[in-house]
C-alpha cells in the first residue's frame, strides 16, 4: 500500500511551455542542471541567489515516491539556514540527538550525537525527502518572487548532450515534442542511475557489497519507541540479522530490515511478507498501515572525476554510499555548497577556471571519506566470514560493559561535513594554541552570541571572523566582498566561542570562506596576508 503521502501528489513544476521551444536556433543559459531532486533544486537556488540565471530541467513534474532520505545532519541544516529554508525543515522534522545500540535483547549502549550546548540547530532531524523537496522549491518560488534568475521547467527530458569546448547542446524531449538548448554549464544532479553520465560513457568505481536490505515505512500510533535511533544487531524478533528503526514525521516509522543477499526480491516485498517481519519485531497490540516499501544493496562508489570540462556532477551522480550513516543526501548538499560559490566566481570573472578543479579535489575527497566510513560500517553491519562475525560480538560484548569498546562498535557513523586537510585552498594556519577543530579546512562550528549565533552572522560571502583582535573594514578583495565580524569572548558567557575558536591563545582572525570552511588563521591581522590568503582561497595563488 502507498500513503497519499508519498505519491506524485506534489506537482511543484508542471509543465509549462517555454520561449526556447520557439526559437529557430538553440538558446544560450549559463547554468543548466539536470535533475530536479534535493540535490539539483539546491544548487539552482545557490546560483539563483547570487544572481546567475539557471534553468532546471527534469523528466518529472515534481516529488517522486517514497520517504527514501530521512536524516538530514546539522550541517545540511546550517546550509539550508544559508538558503533561508531552515525553519519549515525544523517545524516539521522530529529531532533526534540520541541513539541506542542492542544486541539480541541486550541494549549495549547508548550515545548523544551532540552532547554540547551552544548551537542553532540540533545533531540530525528525521524528515521524509519529499517534504525537504516541497520546502526548497517554496523557497525557490520566494526568490523568483523577489527577481531570482531560476527556472524550473518539469517534464523536459534530457535525450542527448554533446560537449563541447565552451558549452555544452542539450536536447530536450517534452509533451509537445523537441528542443535543444545551450549551456554554458551543465550541473548533473540527476541521481543514482544518472542518464547524464550514460549519456556521456562514465561510471563508477567502487564496491557493490552482497546484501539486501528491506525498508518499510509504517504509520503506526500509540508506539512505544521514543524519539532516538535504535539499532539491534542479531535482534531476538529475528526479523533480519541487523535492524534499524527512526521517527519521522506523521507518526511515521522507518524499518530497515538485513534481509541477506540470495533473496527474492519480489516475494520480499509482498505486503504479507513484510507484515510478518513487522509483527515479529512490534508484537500484539500494535496497529500499523505500511505506506512504502523498497529493497536496496550497499555500494560505495563514485566517479573518478566529478569535472568533466563545461560539465559537473554532484551527489548521488557524482558517488554513492549506503544509507546508514545518513551520509548521501547530506554530502550531496555539501556539494552543493562547495560548488555554488566557487561556479559563481568564476562565472562572474572574479576567479580563474582552474578553481573548478578544486571542487572535483574537496569534494571527492570528502566523498573518499564517506566511503571509508560506509565501507567500514558494512564489515561490521555484515561480517562475510565466521572469523570477522565472531570479533564483530566480541565486540559488542565488551562495549555492553566497557566504554573503550564503544568507538568500535559501528552501526553506520553517521554523517559529519569533511575537513579539507593539507588541500590547495588552505592557507596559512598560525593561531598558536587554536583549537584543532576550527584548524585550516575545517567547517566552522556554531557558538552562541548573545541572542543569536555565529553561523548567522558570517553569512554566505567570505568573511573576516575577528575575536578580541583589532581589523579594519576590508569590504572587498580583488573586486570579492569580504564581510567583517568582530566579536569578543565577552559575548558568549558560556565560553563556548572561545573553546572553539580561540583554545589557549589570547585573540584570533579567521577567513572564512563562503561556504563557512576555514580559510585561513591568525593571532593578529595582517592586510598581505589576509590578500594572500584569500587568493589562495579563490585558486589564484
Amino acid at each position: 500500500m502507498l500513503d497519499d503521502r508519498y505519491k506524485l501528489a506534489f506537482r511543484l513544476y508542471p509543465y509549462e511551455r517555454n520561449s526556447d521551444q520557439d526559437s529557430p536556433t538553440p538558446v544560450r543559459h549559463p547554468v543548466v542542471v539536470m535533475g530536479g531532486g534535493p540535490v539539483g533544486i539546491a544548487t539552482a537556488l545557490d546560483l539563483g541567489l547570487q544572481g546567475i540565471p539557471v534553468v532546471v530541467l527534469d523528466d518529472h513534474e515534481g516529488i517522486g515516491k517514497g520517504s527514501r532520505a530521512i536524516c538530514f545532519a546539522k550541517r545540511t541544516l546550517e546550509i539550508a539556514d544559508r538558503y533561508g529554508c531552515s525553519a519549515p525543515m525544523l517545524d516539521k522534522g522530529v529531532v533526534w540527538n540520541l541513539g541506542k545500540v542492542f544486541h539480541d535483547d541486550r541494549k549495549v549502549f547508548e550515545f548523544n550525537l551532540l552532547p554540547e550546548e551552544g548551537h542553532k540547530f540540533p545533531a540530525f532531524i528525521n524528515l521524509q525527502q519529499p517534504y525537504f523537496e516541497k520546502f526548497i522549491v517554496e523557497r525557490v518560488r520566494e526568490a523568483q518572487a523577489k527577481g531570482a534568475p531560476i527556472e524550473l521547467r518539469g517534464k523536459n527530458r534530457v535525450d542527448a548532450v554533446e560537449v563541447k569546448e565552451d558549452h555544452v547542446l542539450l536536447s530536450i524531449m517534452t509533451p509537445e515534442g523537441p528542443y535543444r538548448i545551450e549551456a554554458d554549464w551543465l550541473i548533473g544532479a540527476d541521481g543514482a542511475s544518472s542518464p547524464l553520465r550514460s549519456m556521456m560513457e562514465l561510471d563508477f568505481e567502487g564496491r557493490v557489497f552482497q546484501d539486501s536490505f528491506l525498508i518499510a515505512d509504517i504509520k503506526m500510533n500509540g508506539a512505544s519507541f521514543p524519539t532516538e535511533r535504535w539499532f539491534w544487531f542479531e535482534p531476538w524478533f529475528k526479523s533480519g540479522a541487523s535492524t534499524l528503526l527512526h521517527k519521522q514525521p506523521d507518526d511515521i516509522w522507518r524499518i530497515d530490515f538485513q534481509i541477506g543477499w540470495d533473496v527474492d526480491r519480489k516475494e520480499e516485498l509482498k505486503e504479507e511478507n513484510i507484515c510478518k517481519r513487522i509483527d515479529a519485531m512490534l508484537g500484539d497490540g500494535i496497529d500499523y498501515e505500511i505506506v512504502w516499501s523498497s529493497i536496496y544493496t550497499f555500494q560505495c562508489r563514485r566517479m573518478k572525476k566529478f569535472r568533466h570540462g563545461r560539465v559537473l556532477f554532484a551527489g548521488d551522480a557524482a558517488h554513492q554510499v549506503s544509507p546508514f550513516g545518513a551520509r548521501g543526501a547530506n554530502s550531496g548538499l555539501q556539494d552543493v555548497d562547495n560548488l555554488g560559490w566557487k561556479l559563481g566566481l568564476v562565472i562572474n570573472g572574479k576567479a580563474p577556471d582552474r578553481l573548478l578543479d578544486t571542487y572535483h579535489e574537496e569534494r571527492a575527497y570528502g566523498a573518499d571519506e564517506n566511503i571509508r566510513n560506509s565501507t567500514r560500517s558494512t564489515d561490521f553491519i555484515t561480517p562475510k566470514s565466521k572469523t570477522s562475525h565472531i570479533f564483530r560480538n566480541a565486540v559488542l560484548d565488551l562495549a555492553e560493559h566497557y566504554s573503550f569498546a564503544r568507538p568500535l562498535v559501528n552501526s553506520g557513523r553517521l554523517s559529519l561535513p569533511c575537513v579539507y586537510d593539507g588541500l590547495s585552498l588552505n592557507g596559512p594556519d598560525a593561531l598558536q594554541g587554536g583549537p584543532d577543530r576550527t584548524r585550516v579546512g575545517s567547517p566552522c562550528p556554531d557558538a552562541p552570541l548573545g541572542t543569536g549565533y555565529l553561523l548567522e552572522k558570517l553569512g554566505n560571502e567570505f568573511a573576516l571572523l575577528t575575536i578580541d583582535a583589532e581589523a579594519p573594514e576590508i569590504g572587498a578583495i580583488d573586486s570579492i566582498p569580504v564581510r567583517r565580524v568582530a566579536v569578543t569572548a565577552a559575548d558568549d558567557p558560556s565560553c563556548e566561542l572561545a573553546k572553539r575558536y580561540l583554545g589557549s591563545a589570547a585573540a584570533g582572525v579567521y577567513l572564512i570562506r563562503p561556504d563557512q570552511h576555514v580559510a585561513a588563521r591568525w593571532a593578529s591581522f595582517d592586510m598581505a596576508a589576509t590578500v594572500s590568503a584569500l587568493r589562495t582561497a579563490i585558486g589564484k595563488a
